[in-house]
C-alpha cells in the first residue's frame, strides 16, 4: 500500500481532550494567563519525518482603505475597511479568522498571503525576515472561495498536477504518486480518485468532495504556509468538519501554518483550531487574538459568558457584530486594546528578534534531504519551463480528448459550412470571372468568422490560468504554448477541410487550388493570432466580442472587392495596407486572372485593374502578414502576463 508506506496522515488519532480554564463566579481569570495558556492539545497527532521547513508569520499595522463615491454628486470619500492590526502566527498553528460581513477578514487574509493587488499599509515577516515578494509563493499556497478546475479533470489528476508543478525534492525519492495517495486518504477522496471533477454540464463528484479536492491541491504544493478563504462555505456540517479535520492533520503532521477564514463553525469544528482571531466591522478592528481554548474564559472575564446550550462561536460573532441585539463590539474593541493588545505587540516584537530561515534556505533544506536528486530551482517556479510545458500539454490533451465538443466542433462546423457553401458555388470554376471572385470572397469570410467561436472558451481558460499562475504553478508562456499546440492544429485541420471541400465543389484548377490553400492558411494564422491577442487583452467575453467584430468587419470590407482602393476615402486608404483580407484576395484573384480562360479576357483584366490589384504587391503582402502574426503573438504573451490579473 503506497499510502501506508509513505505515512498516511489520516491514521493518527484525533480524540478530543478538553481542558477548560477554571472560572468561578465573582472571580476573574488573569488575562496574561488566558493569552499564554494554550490548553491541552486538541489532538495527539505526531509530526511526520517529512515535515516541511518551519515558517512563522508576523505582521504589524496591516491596514486597508479604499475610495468610494458618496451621494448623487459622486464625491469621493475614504472608507476604512481594516484599521491597523498586528499579530503573530507560530509554525504549525491552525488559526480561525472570523468576523461579520465588512470586517475585513478576507482583506487581511489577502494581505497576509500577498494576494492583495490594491495598495495597503503595514509589514509582513516570514520567520522574522521581511517577506520576499518574488519567492514567497514558493512556500505559500492560497485556496480561494471558488473551486476553479476543469470539469473533465479526474480527482487524482487534479491533485497530482499541483504536486508535480510544486514538486518537493525531499519527497522525490518516494514519488509524487505516493504523496498523492496520502492526500487522497487524508481528505477522504480515495474512493473517487478516478471520478471526474464535473461541472454544470458534466456529471462529477459532489460539492463537498470538490471543495476537498481544492484543499488537497493547496496542500499538494508542499507549502509551509497555507491560506484558505472560507473553505467550508456551502458544505454540510459533516463535510465541513471532515475538511477542517484534514487541514488539522496536515498542519500537525507536516508543520504547516494554516490560516482559515471561516464563517461560524459549529463547536466540534472550532475546537480543531489552535488560535482564534475575531474582527468586528465598520471598520474592521480586532476584538480577540489568542488561543481558541481560552476564548470562552476571555468572554466570561469581560462579563459576557457564553449562555448555556449556545454554540460559543455563534455567541462570539453575535457580540462582535454591530447592530445585533447582543452587540458589545465597541466594548470588545476597547477591552482588546487594554488587555490583549500589549501581549500581542510584545509577541510581535519578540518574534522579530527570533530570526529563522530565509525562503531560499527553506528550499535548500528540502534539497539537502534529497541526495542524488536534482536541486530545485531558486526562482519563482519549482519546475523549469520544459517541465511546466510538458505537464500543461499533458493536461490539455487529456481534457480535449475527453470533451467531445472540444474535439468535434473545430472540425465538424467547418466541414458542414464548407459543404453547404461549396454546394452553393458548384461548378464555379467553369463560370465567369466575377463569380469566381465572389467564391473567393465568401471562402475567406468564413475563415475570418470561424475564429470568433473560440473566444468564449479562450477567456474561460484564461481565467483558470490566471488563478493557477498566481500561485506560481507555471508561467503564462508555458500555458500559451501548450494551449496553441492543441487548439491550433485542431482548428487548422478544420480550416483545411473547409477549403478543400469548397474548392472540390467549385471545380477550380490545380494551380488556383494551391494558391487558395496557401493564402487561406496564411489568413488562418493571422486571424488565429488576432483572436488569441484579443482573448489575452479583453477583460471578459463581451469585450472580446466588441473588439473582434469591428476588426473582422472592417478587414472584410476593405479587401478590394467590396471597397476598392479607388473608391475608399483618402483618410481610410491606409486600412488596405494592414487588411489581411485585401492581401489574400489580391493574391487569389491575380492567380485566377492568369488562368488561360481569363488571360486574354479583356473584361477580366479590367476587373482586376478596377480592384487595384498589382502583381508586384503579392510578395509584400506575404511579408506583412507574417510580420503581423509575430507582432500579435508577442502581444498575446504580454497581455497574458501583465493584463487581467486577479484583482483583490
Amino acid at each position: 500500500d503506497k499510502a501506508s508506506s509513505h505515512g498516511n496522515l489520516s491514521d493518527e488519532g484525533t480524540s478530543s481532550d478538553e481542558d477548560p480554564t477554571p472560572v468561578s463566579d465573582g472571580c476573574q481569570v488573569d488575562t496574561e494567563f488566558l493569552m499564554t495558556h494554550q490548553g491541552a492539545p486538541v489532538t495527539n497527532i505526531k509530526p511526520s519525518q517529512f515535515a516541511l521547513p518551519p515558517a512563522s508569520l508576523t505582521f504589524r499595522d496591516l491596514a486597508f482603505s479604499m475610495e468610494v463615491k458618496e451621494g448623487r454628486k459622486g464625491r469621493t470619500a475614504i472608507k476604512k475597511v481594516l484599521e491597523p492590526c498586528s499579530g503573530h502566527f507560530a509554525n504549525g498553528e491552525m488559526t480561525a479568522l472570523m468576523g461579520p460581513s465588512g470586517s475585513g477578514k478576507t482583506t487581511m487574509l489577502d494581505m497576509l498571503s500577498d494576494k492583495k493587488t490594491a495598495p495597503y499599509r503595514g509589514d509582513v515577516w516570514v520567520n522574522g525576515r521581511p517577506r520576499s515578494k518574488n519567492m514567497f509563493r514558493r512556500i505559500a499556497a492560497y485556496v480561494g472561495q471558488e473551486d476553479m478546475m476543469p470539469a473533465h479533470w479526474r480527482v487524482r489528476e487534479a491533485i497530482k498536477f499541483n504536486a508535480v508543478l510544486k514538486e518537493n525534492s525531499s519527497r522525490s525519492h518516494r514519488g509524487v504518486d505516493d504523496w498523492v495517495d496520502v492526500l487522497l486518504a487524508t481528505f477522504g477522496l480515495a474512493v473517487v480518485e478516478d471520478s471526474l471533477i464535473g461541472g454544470e454540464m458534466v456529471r462529477g463528484i459532489s460539492g463537498g468532495q470538490r471543495r476537498r479536492v481544492t484543499l488537497a491541491r493547496g496542500v499538494a504544493a508542499h507549502a509551509s504556509l497555507l491560506f484558505c478563504d472560507e473553505p467550508t462555505s456551502g458544505l454540510s456540517a459533516t463535510d465541513a468538519e471532515q475538511a477542517i479535520n484534514a487541514l488539522r492533520t496536515i498542519s500537525k503532521r507536516l508543520g504547516v501554518t494554516v490560516i482559515v477564514v471561516i464563517h461560524q463553525p459549529r463547536s466540534e469544528v472550532a475546537e480543531l483550531f489552535d488560535k482564534f482571531v475575531l474582527l468586528t466591522s465598520n471598520p474592521g478592528r480586532l476584538v480577540y487574538f489568542g488561543p481558541m481554548s481560552t476564548a470562552q474564559a476571555y468572554w466570561q472575564e469581560r462579563g459576557y459568558p457564553v449562555p448555556v446550550n449556545v454554540n460559543p462561536t455563534d455567541w462570539f460573532m453575535d457580540t462582535a457584530t454591530p447592530g445585533t441585539r447582543t452587540d458589545i463590539s465597541n466594548m470588545l474593541v476597547e477591552a482588546f486594546e487594554k488587555y490583549q493588545k500589549p501581549f500581542v505587540d510584545a509577541r510581535v516584537s519578540e518574534s522579530l528578534t527570533q530570526v529563522g530561515m530565509t525562503i531560499k534556505e527553506m528550499l535548500q533544506a528540502n534539497n539537502s534531504t534529497a541526495s542524488g536528486r536534482r536541486a530545485a530551482p531558486m526562482g519563482d517556479y519549482a519546475l523549469p519551463f520544459c517541465g511546466q510545458f510538458a505537464e500543461l500539454l499533458r493536461r490539455k490533451l487529456r481534457l480535449t480528448i475527453r470533451n467531445p465538443m472540444a474535439l468535434g466542433l473545430p472540425v465538424a462546423v467547418p466541414v458542414i459550412q464548407g459543404a453547404i457553401v461549396g454546394y452553393m458555388f458548384s461548378g464555379t470554376g467553369h463560370k465567369d470571372f466575377l463569380r469566381q471572385i465572389m467564391f473567393a470572397f465568401c471562402m475567406l469570410t468564413m475563415l475570418c468568422l470561424a475564429g470568433t467561436m473560440g473566444l468564449i472558451v479562450l477567456i474561460n481558460e484564461r481565467t483558470l490560468m490566471k488563478h493557477e499562475s498566481s500561485e506560481k504553478l507555471y508561467s503564462e508562456m508555458a500555458w500559451a504554448l501548450a494551449t496553441q499546440l492543441v487548439d491550433v492544429p485542431l482548428a487548422l485541420f478544420g480550416a483545411v477541410l473547409n477549403v478543400m471541400i469548397m474548392v472540390f465543389f467549385a471545380e477550380l484548377g490545380a494551380g488556383v487550388f494551391l494558391s487558395i490553400m496557401a493564402w487561406a492558411l496564411l489568413l488562418f494564422f493571422v486571424y488565429d493570432s488576432l483572436f488569441a491577442f484579443i482573448g489575452a487583452v479583453a477583460c471578459d467575453t463581451r469585450q472580446a466580442q466588441v473588439l473582434a467584430s469591428p476588426c473582422v468587419s472592417i478587414f472584410m470590407l476593405f479587401n478590394g472587392f467590396i471597397v476598392t482602393k479607388a473608391d475608399a476615402p483618402d483618410p481610410l486608404k491606409w486600412i488596405f495596407y494592414i487588411s489581411p483580407n485585401a492581401y489574400a484576395m489580391e493574391g487569389i484573384v491575380l492567380r485566377m486572372s492568369h488562368e488561360k480562360a481569363f488571360e486574354d479576357d479583356f473584361k477580366a483584366q479590367m476587373i482586376v485593374s478596377n480592384m487595384g490589384y498589382e502583381d508586384g504587391s503579392v510578395r509584400r503582402g506575404v511579408f506583412i502578414l507574417l510580420f503581423a502574426i509575430v507582432i500579435l503573438r508577442v502581444g498575446q504573451l504580454l497581455g497574458l502576463k501583465f493584463l487581467n490579473g486577479i484583482q483583490r
